[in-house]
């Protein structure tokens, strides 16, 4: 079974970046992506940006695109999620997903970011 843990969220300010960790372990050869959702207080969860696994394709949605970015390192089973620009309604609890197609079908604990004006 595949786990996924998230690391690195925070209490940060507007303006600021921030790096976001899913290290991933079990048995993962059949995942070919990995997803970052978030939660904001108060809201249904929403999709953030996915990856794929060996191309290295990227997708982002709408109101994060040009100010994150997601990668991965293979060799460490591990993606991330670099975030610029942070804003106030980046608030959320951020989850890692990784899916053998689009949708996700192993999820993280999630970790908590707080963005203040």
């Amino acid at each position: 079974q595949v786990q996924l843990v998230e690391s690195g969220g925070g209490l940060m300010q507007a303006g600021d970046s921030l790096r976001l960790s899913c290290a991933a372990s079990g048995g993962t050869f059949n995942i070919h992506y990995i997803h970052w959702f978030r939660r904001p207080p108060g809201k249904e969860r929403e999709f953030v940006a996915r990856i794929g696994w060996s191309g290295g394709s990227t997708y982002y949605a709408d109101s994060v695109k040009g100010r994150f970015t997601i990668s991965r390192d293979n060799a460490k089973n591990t993606v991330y999620l670099q975030m610029n620009s942070l804003k106030p309604e980046d608030t959320a609890v951020y989850y890692c997903a990784a899916g053998v197609f689009i949708s996700p079908d192993y999820w993280g604990q999630g970790t908590q970011v707080t963005v203040s004006s």
